[in-house]
């Protein structure tokens, strides 16, 4: 593979306050092309916790991209809930070492049955939304891309377990990241504690995975406590702030970071690359960018799981239809009124690629776990709009050299 080159370049008017990192290129671009739903948004950042990662890309005459960064209000002290996002590093984690367990036969689409052997854990020994109706690697993976499935990410979690994640990438790099539970009720007890798993081929078992248990030390002395009030798991209200402390933690940087290391790999260090080889690199970028309407296995029910249903930048607000020169390579997250998206946006009609991250916090009343956030009135808007003002900036930039997308262009059924 053609070595890439990465350059990491603050903006020319590039801004830290403290922690905080904020370009006035960027903040200046959003207020001049803001609607008033916007600027209300903008002109209030503590009630709605907005933070935004716009990356340009530019590439020289062999096609080698060069990546600029630019940030409004970039602050990895102030926690948002990264919900699903999580289960983007948990996909790429989880190809790397069924990847190292090639010796036992075993790659990705092997079947993979999930027994018990502690209090709250569940057995899986089918799936009715494979082809062959059996558990695997990969259509844990495709569900997660497709449509966000919680049960895929828990069964990625089982399988990895809580010591290997949180190890694995602060060897990486991402000090920071702290990833504690599944997405199901359990304990911080239970959580540590994963399932025995067999991978098995027409019912012989090819390898077996004992239940382990985590006995990771976590640095839990910030608190984090967020709203005025919350609902617990008995939906009893607690007039309280909700605790984040133990909760999965993960910057936007992080994730940002993350993602490009997958699009481009050669244009991040060696040791922030994933163990992954070029049909992995195919299939993340096949079912990241692929629409629910184009899977066969699963199939979804397209007025539930529309086109733009996991695609937050440009297109999830009014179910706007997308391009079909467009595709978006992504993984948002969405849970306790926090919104987040980390997006690789490429336009292969126009030659045009971007990536764009952004956090907003919807919760008008500041009671935590009771469903009620401003999803629809103003944070799918405000991603709309965010990538709209973007991408049309993108559109009239001028380019010394027209992006060759040909590694992203890929054939869906």
């Amino acid at each position: 593979m053609r070595k890439f080159l990465s350059f990491y370049l603050f903006a020319v008017c590039h801004m830290t306050f403290g922690q905080i990192k904020t370009d006035s290129f960027l903040n200046s671009l959003l207020w001049e092309k803001a609607s008033p739903l916007l600027q209300h948004v903008l002109q209030y950042p503590d009630s709605f916790r907005y933070q935004i990662i716009y990356t340009r890309i530019d590439r020289d005459r062999s096609n080698i991209p060069y990546f600029r960064n630019f940030y409004l209000r970039i602050d990895p002290e102030e926690y948002f809930n990264p919900a699903s996002t999580v289960k983007m590093p948990l996909s790429f984690l989880a190809l790397e070492k069924i990847n190292s367990l090639k010796k036992y036969g075993l790659d990705k689409q092997t079947t993979m049955l999930t027994d018990s052997a502690y209090a709250g854990q569940s057995r899986v020994s089918e799936d009715s939304s494979s082809e062959n109706g059996l558990p695997s690697i990969a259509q844990y993976i495709r569900k997660i891309f497709l449509v966000s499935d919680n049960d895929a990410y828990n069964r990625l979690y089982e399988f990895l377990g809580q010591e290997y994640i949180n190890h694995r990438l602060w060897d990486m790099g991402y000090r920071d990241i702290r990833i504690t539970r599944r997405f199901v009720p359990m304990d911080e007890d239970q959580n540590r504690h994963t399932n025995p798993i067999r991978f098995t081929d027409h019912g012989k078992i090819l390898y077996k995975q004992p239940a382990v248990y985590s006995g990771l030390n976590f640095d839990f002395s910030r608190k984090i406590l967020l709203g005025k009030a919350h609902h617990d798991f008995k939906d009893s209200l607690i007039s309280a702030p909700m605790d984040f402390t133990r909760h999965n933690n993960i910057s936007l940087e992080d994730l940002q970071n993350i993602l490009q290391s997958i699009l481009f790999p050669a244009s991040v260090a060696p040791e922030k690359r994933f163990s992954l080889h070029a049909g992995d690199y195919r299939f993340l970028y096949q079912y990241m960018s692929e629409y629910p309407s184009e899977s066969s296995h699963p199939q979804y029910n397209t007025i539930e799981y529309f086109d733009s249903y996991s695609k937050f930048f440009m297109f999830k607000s009014g179910r706007t239809p997308i391009p079909s020169y467009i595709r978006v390579f992504n993984k948002p997250g969405w849970s306790y009124g926090f919104l987040t998206d980390i997006a690789y946006i490429a336009d292969f009609k126009n030659g045009v690629e971007f990536m764009l991250s952004a956090v907003i916090y919807v919760n008008r009343d500041g009671v935590l776990n009771d469903d009620k956030y401003e999803y629809e009135e103003t944070g799918y808007p405000f991603f709309k709009e965010v990538g709209n003002i973007l991408y049309q900036y993108e559109l009239q930039r001028p380019r010394k050299v027209v992006p060759d997308l040909s590694p992203f262009k890929l054939s869906y059924h």
